[in-house]
């Protein structure tokens, strides 16, 4: 059984704004580098042998800070990355309602809201080929991802044995820099 340890990066300056990033390559805050340092202290406690991290600067940043407190590289890792929201990109809630109302009725449902970039079912079927790739690398290990909340709901759902825009509707998206887990075993995410 390999231990997967998920973290969402710390605050970026587009959490601060509540503004959507998918795909763009947004900075961690002040507030960001301490919920990493956090982070890194609870890691430090759980043996990991390996960090992955998305290559989106705010989740790379995050897992370079946690590597650090441990002395462990950070392996990039594309199938890490958030899903991508398209033309929401950059724009509040607020901003989304305004200008694509239907659209916005559907995400707050738990549907596909954007009608451009990455559904989030194209999204996890991503995340959960690299989830397994990774465990793979490892069994029996302990391996922390460092990622964003769509990729982290992807792996939670998987490990619920939920499909993605369910567990979306039932679930808040995971505070930033949060340490959770799953497990992996016999080709399966299970909760841990």
């Amino acid at each position: 059984m390999t231990t997967i340890y998920l973290a969402r990066h710390g605050e970026s300056d587009w959490n601060a704004a509540n503004r959507f990033q998918g795909h763009s390559d947004r900075p961690l805050t002040d507030l960001g580098r301490e919920q990493a340092r956090a982070l890194a202290d609870l890691v430090a406690g759980e043996n990991v042998e390996a960090i992955y991290a998305s290559p989106l600067s705010r989740a790379l940043e995050t897992a370079r800070i946690v590597a650090a407190r441990t002395g462990l590289a950070v392996v990039e890792d594309e199938g890490l990355r958030e899903v991508d929201t398209g033309s929401w990109s950059g724009l509040s809630r607020a901003e989304v309602q305004e200008r694509y109302p239907e659209g916005f009725e559907r995400w707050t449902s738990g549907g596909a809201g954007w009608e451009d970039g990455e559904s989030y079912e194209e999204m996890a079927e991503r995340v959960l080929a690299a989830v397994n790739r990774i465990a793979a690398a490892h069994p029996g290990g302990r391996v922390l991802l460092v990622s964003h909340g769509g990729p982290i709901r992807a792996i939670q759902a998987a490990a619920e044995g939920m499909a993605i825009n369910e567990y979306r509707r039932l679930r808040p998206v995971e505070p930033n820099a949060r340490l959770t887990a799953v497990t992996f075993e016999n080709g399966m995410i299970l909760p841990a």
